[in-house]
């Protein structure tokens, strides 16, 4: 039976991502499911690789769903994934805001008393270099789908105040899917993802639609995080409760981490003057 791409771009945008969605699982899961079973013995390798092979088959997907369905062959520059040296810069602008609000938060702290600094190993170095890498794969990987494929999808068909809190909702609600005791002990966490979502949202929206300061902020925030964490330089003193600093010493889901994210927010609204931009973000 012969599929009719051209009628489902006419779809409620709900349908739609429901159908790609689909797609894409329908892709994925004859791969993902011998790749388990194969590699079960090392649950982080099997990470690895199935969330790859899933990443790569979203990729192809949007090459066959843009040109189907809106007859858009480049549809990475719609998405705001141009390659410009304007991108690249804001790109490497968003990493460094990052990286500073992470270490700033936890310099504040230390200055409260509330961490202590360790001295670094040999290997930060090498920590560090991991985590950029880490950090960047994250943030292209993230940026692409939420503030790319699903922020234009709600855009086609909702005014952008509500595509704006819709994808930030989302994007929330899918990290924070665990059991309900999960849910409810680490709460404070949620609303800081809403606010991180709007956060990247307004950056975007605030550079020309283009994705490389969503990119390089959200992938700053990750790195500064891994090398603090993975290198093994902080240490909570524990004065203070939990909710405070962090819980389980996720600084999102903690007071202090929820206010540097109001902050940054903020910055990044102000620069968000106007949500109307062009579509087509290589005209900047």
């Amino acid at each position: 039976m012969k599929v009719n791409f051209t009628t489902i771009e006419n779809y409620p945008a709900p349908l739609k991502l429901g159908i790609f969605i689909f797609c894409l699982l329908l892709l994925w899961l004859p791969l993902a499911i011998p790749l388990y079973l194969l590699l079960k013995n090392d649950p982080n390798l099997t990470t690895i690789v199935t969330m790859g092979v899933l990443y790569l088959e979203f990729v192809g997907l949007l090459f066959i769903w843009n040109k189907n369905v809106y007859n858009i062959s480049h549809w990475w520059r719609v998405y705001g994934l141009v390659f410009t040296r304007k991108n690249g810069i804001e790109l490497i602008n968003g990493l460094s805001i990052g990286l500073l609000f992470t270490l700033s938060l936890f310099i504040v702290e230390s200055m409260f008393g509330w961490v202590k600094f360790s001295q670094p190993s040999n290997s930060l170095i090498l920590v560090i270099f991991q985590g950029l890498l880490s950090a960047l794969g994250i943030g292209l990987a993230e940026e692409l789908f939420f503030r790319g494929w699903l922020l234009t999808e709600l855009k086609r068909d909702y005014s952008p105040k509500i595509a704006l809190f819709a994808n930030a909702i989302t994007f929330a609600t899918l990290h924070f899917l665990k059991p309900i005791e999960e849910v409810i002990r680490t709460f404070p966490q949620f609303p800081a993802l809403v606010l991180l979502g709007l956060t990247l949202i307004w950056s975007k929206w605030g550079h020309g639609n283009r994705l490389g300061i969503c990119i390089g902020l959200h992938g700053g925030l990750v790195w500064g995080y891994y090398i603090l964490n993975v290198g093994k330089l902080i240490n909570y003193t524990e004065i203070v409760p939990s909710w405070i600093t962090g819980i389980d010493n996720n600084p999102i889901a903690g007071v202090m981490g929820l206010l540097f994210l109001v902050i940054l927010g903020l910055l990044m609204k102000r620069k968000s003057s106007s949500i109307y931009y062009k579509t087509d973000p290589s005209d900047f």
